[in-house]
């Protein structure tokens, strides 16, 4: 079987180390092909205060995910990205949609360049994974030919309510807004694509979930779910390329 070939788009700085490298690496390791992308062919960097670590950053990565990165960042791939414009879909077998918070994660969370390619992904029945505020990007992806966004008929889940509150209220007296990116909350807005919002999944904590449909697997947060979600994303993009 031919290795499959995963695109990940990243924005200039602020995304989640975690939740963008452990995929990475779980892929890479399995013998996959990856290519990275950032709006402009820019070098991209992770949320600097994440990386300083759990309790310093607060909430930031953990020893895992900061090895990951490392990692990832050292790989010659990482240090040539193509433009989001430059995409070209038939390339890929699949994308990685990563998450993160802080501020610089609008230009990734709002690209409509990067937006249209993901509606041309669901459309080409490619690959798709996402976690966090990386679903976003799907749930704002609305594809032309039905005027709704490509989440509609999916199950899904993302960061929810609750942890978006816990990491807010848990941080505020330090990083005041960091955590809350928009006024209305990831889950909300997820929900508010979506045909049934029954079709949407919190889960439980401190157990990981992630939510397998079709070719989507999304999940919540890095704490919990970046390893079973890295390793679904994975196996299911094998299985349907068997």
């Amino acid at each position: 079987m031919r290795k499959p070939h995963v695109l990940i788009p990243l924005p200039d700085n602020d995304f989640d180390p975690t939740e963008s490298a452990t995929p990475w690496r779980v892929c890479v390791d399995r013998g996959w092909k990856a290519t990275f992308s950032t709006e402009n062919g820019n070098t991209a960097a992770a949320d600097h205060r994440l990386l300083m670590g759990f309790v310093r950053g607060p909430l930031g990565a953990g020893p895992m995910g900061l090895r990951d990165y490392k990692r990832m960042t050292a790989a010659p791939e990482y240090q040539k990205p193509v433009k989001y414009a430059d995409i070209n879909v038939d390339d890929y077998d699949a994308i990685l949609l990563t998450g993160g918070h802080a501020p610089g994660m609008k230009q990734f969370l709002e690209s409509k360049i990067l937006q249209a390619k993901v509606v041309q992904f669901f459309k080409k029945d490619k690959g798709i994974g996402a976690i966090c505020h990386g679903l976003l990007v799907p749930a704002r992806a609305f594809d032309p030919d039905t005027g709704k966004s490509v989440l509609y008929d999916y199950r899904t889940t993302s960061l929810t309510k609750l942890l978006e509150v816990i990491g807010y209220c848990s941080t505020f007296w330090l990083l005041g807004r960091r955590f809350r990116t928009y006024d209305m909350y990831v889950a909300d807005e997820v929900k508010s694509v979506l045909r049934d919002r029954d079709q949407y999944s919190s889960g439980l904590i401190p157990f990981s979930h992630v939510v397998v449909d079709r070719n989507l697997v999304t999940s919540r947060y890095w704490l919990f779910d970046a390893v079973p979600y890295s390793v679904r994303f994975a196996e299911m993009v094998e299985k349907r390329m068997k």
